[in-house]
C-alpha cells in the first residue's frame, strides 16, 4: 500500500444537546417524550415530581446527536426545582392541551419564566422552540383551534406542531424537525440561521389578526369607531 494512500474519513464527534419540556401539568409533556423514545402511550396519569431525566441518541443526516431531555414538572410547587435547569439549553418543547384554554393562555407565563431564569444575557435566538398543540385526538372537546395556536407560535419565531401522544400523530415528524433545527443552530455557532426562524407573521400582523378574530362587529373588525367615513 502506498504511504500516501487516502486515510479513512474520521467519524464526526457526536453532538451533545440539552432539551427541556415546559407547560402546565397534565398537558402530556411526559407522554410525548415516552411516545417518541419508547414508542408507547401511558394512559394512567402520573405527575412528574420535580424533574424527569433521560438520554436518547438520534441520527440527523450524517451526525449523531446525544439528546439530554429534562422533563420539567408543570405544577407551580416545583418552580424552585426546575428553575435550575433552564440555562445551557438548545431546545425547548412548549406544550399545551388543545382541550384546555387555560394551558394555552399559560404559554406566555412559561415563556416569561424561562426568560427570567436565562437572565439578562440569555438570548432567545440561541434556542429552538417548538410549540406542541397536544391531544389533537380530543375531537369535539377541542377549544383551541390550529390557527390560534399556530399564530401564537409563528409570530414569536417558534416551530408549531399538532400532536397526539395517544395516537402518535405528529410525534415522529415533530422531533425530526426539532432536532434538525437544533443541529443547524449548533452548526451556525449557536444562533438560529437567518431566514430559518419559521416566522410567518410580524408582531403587528399577529396583533391585527387577533383583533379581527376577536372583533364583535364590522366596525371592530376594521379597527374604527361606528360612523367613521
Amino acid at each position: 500500500m502506498e504511504p500516501n494512500a487516502a486515510k479513512r474519513k474520521e467519524p464526526r464527534k457526536a453532538l451533545r444537546v440539552k432539551v427541556i419540556s415546559m407547560g402546565n401539568a397534565e398537558v402530556g409533556k411526559s407522554c410525548i417524550i415516552k411516545r417518541y423514545c419508547e414508542k408507547r402511550f401511558v394512559s394512567k396519569y402520573l405527575a412528574t415530581i420535580g424533574i424527569d431525566y433521560g438520554v436518547t441518541k438520534v441520527q440527523i443526516r450524517d451526525r449523531e446527536i446525544k439528546v439530554n431531555i429534562f422533563d420539567m414538572a408543570g405544577h407551580p410547587f416545583f418552580y424552585e426545582v426546575r428553575n435550575e435547569f433552564y440555562k445551557d439549553t438548545q431546545g425547548v418543547l412548549l406544550v399545551y392541551d388543545v382541550g384546555s384554554k387555560e394551558s394555552f393562555e399559560a404559554l406566555d407565563s412559561w415563556l416569561a419564566e424561562m426568560k427570567q431564569e436565562l437572565g439578562p444575557h440569555g438570548n432567545m435566538d440561541s434556542l429552538v422552540c417548538v410549540v406542541c398543540a397536544n391531544k389533537v385526538d380530543a375531537g369535539k372537546l377541542r377549544v383551541v383551534d390550529e390557527s390560534e395556536g399556530r399564530l401564537w407560535a409563528e409570530s414569536r419565531g417558534f416551530l408549531y406542531w399538532e400532536t397526539s401522544a395517544q395516537s402518535g400523530e405528529g410525534i415522529q415528524e415533530m422531533f425530526q424537525t426539532f432536532y434538525s433545527a437544533i443541529l443547524e443552530l449548533c452548526e451556525n455557532g449557536g444562533k438560529r440561521p437567518p431566514g430559518n426562524s419559521g416566522i410567518s407573521f410580524t408582531r403587528e400582523q399577529a396583533d391585527a389578526i387577533r383583533r379581527i378574530r376577536n372583533s364583535k362587529d364590522s366596525w371592530d373588525t376594521l379597527g374604527i369607531k361606528p360612523g367613521a367615513s
